[in-house]
């Protein structure tokens, strides 16, 4: 790929090679403020995708949002898994606490429903292993919500590398800080590790962990980490993480997260020949903004605005019309925790940690 076109095309959907019929009937299993501000809203501007179901623990509070969005079904989470208007869904958007993922994934499979969940896929690696058996055991499709895999600036990025634009990659350096405190109180599940299974690793880091790894098209096999917390609301998670990752390409991946910090986020990778900078990536909405150095040759570029959560359902939707497995499926969701498991040994241990290698195909598209 030659530089100057590696932005031809810059929002093409390189995943979609047919036009299926039909769409997707969605369970929003959680309605929190990414469900409704950003999950909902995307569904209903997206092609694949429609909500019929809203799943929450207060159904008589969420009858205005559902006639908002025209929903016919509010039902409370027992009724969920009791299978109650099973008949009038084909999949489940899991967007509810993190060590609740695993049951209501488990539930909606068991009902012979796709799922889409948030990340990470659940608290542990055994727990995620079990929504993966599950869906595999119903034969449904399992695609763990890394929106960032069908965000273009990053499938851009991802060609690039591919095409040894910048050579082989050698460094990446990662990095996500959002003031916690300034959105939610300190009574936030975010806080709470039974709930979340972690802090700012979890929370944050997952997305420079999971994006790199996509990017690289491989798993980490080793991680050093360090944790720091000041106490209070913070007490019994990590505040701040710093984690450093070693490839089997010989690449290496230095990470950051912060709950208490300036909102930022950045990534860049640095090969033998060049480097890409990807401008905001983590934050929610991406700028589009990049910046690609090969050899002597230097490209800024600003990208057209794309919603990626709406690019992600539609991707989601697609897969499911079409029968085919999703680039972030659950194995993906599980190989996160592995890392992030292994982080925290690290943390805790004051020592590198081996990861256990992994046969992955990381094609990142559907399959044909």
């Amino acid at each position: 790929m030659a530089l100057e076109d590696a932005f031809a095309g810059f929002t093409r959907r390189d995943w979609e090679r047919d036009s299926p019929d039909g769409i997707v009937r969605l369970a929003i299993v959680g309605i929190g403020g990414f469900a409704r501000n950003r999950a909902l809203p995307a569904v209903a501007e997206g092609q694949y995708c429609t909500t019929t179901t809203l799943v929450t623990g207060s159904p008589d509070r969420a009858r205005s949002l559902a006639e908002t969005y025209d929903v016919e079904h509010v039902v409370g989470y027992d009724r969920f898994r009791e299978g109650e208007h099973a008949d009038a869904y084909d999949a489940a958007y899991v967007a509810t606490p993190n060590a609740t993922h695993g049951e209501y994934a488990i539930a909606a499979a068991e009902h012979g429903k796709h799922v889409i969940c948030e990340k990470p896929l659940e608290t542990t690696v055994e727990r995620a292993r079990d929504v993966v058996d599950a869906c595999e055991d119903a034969d449904v499709i399992l695609m763990t919500a890394y929106r960032l895999q069908t965000e273009p600036a990053v499938r851009r990025s991802r060609e690039l590398v591919r095409d040894g634009v910048i050579g082989t990659v050698v460094q990446v350096h990662g990095a996500f800080s959002h003031p916690l405190l300034d959105h939610a109180g300190p009574d936030t599940w975010r806080l709470d590790p039974e709930l979340a299974g972690g802090g700012a690793l979890v929370d944050l880091g997952v997305y420079p962990l999971n994006t790199i790894r996509y990017l690289l098209g491989c798993d980490p096999t080793g991680v050093y980490a360090s944790t720091h917390s000041s106490g209070g609301p913070f007490a019994t998670v990590d505040e701040h993480v710093a984690f450093q990752l070693e490839f089997p390409t010989d690449a290496t991946a230095s990470c950051t997260a912060s709950f208490d910090a300036h909102a930022s986020s950045q990534l860049e990778l640095v090969g033998t020949d060049g480097k890409v900078a990807i401008s905001s990536p983590f934050g929610g909405v991406v700028p589009q903004e990049m910046v690609v150095e090969s050899g002597d040759v230097r490209s800024e570029y600003t990208g057209p605005p794309t919603d990626e959560v709406r690019e992600q359902f539609d991707y989601f939707g697609y897969c499911v019309l079409t029968g085919t497995e999703p680039g972030p499926d659950g194995e993906d969701g599980v190989a996160d925790l592995e890392a992030i498991e292994a982080a925290y040994e690290s943390a805790e241990t004051a020592r590198r940690v081996s990861i256990g290698e992994r046969d992955r195909d990381f094609d990142g598209e559907p399959s044909v």
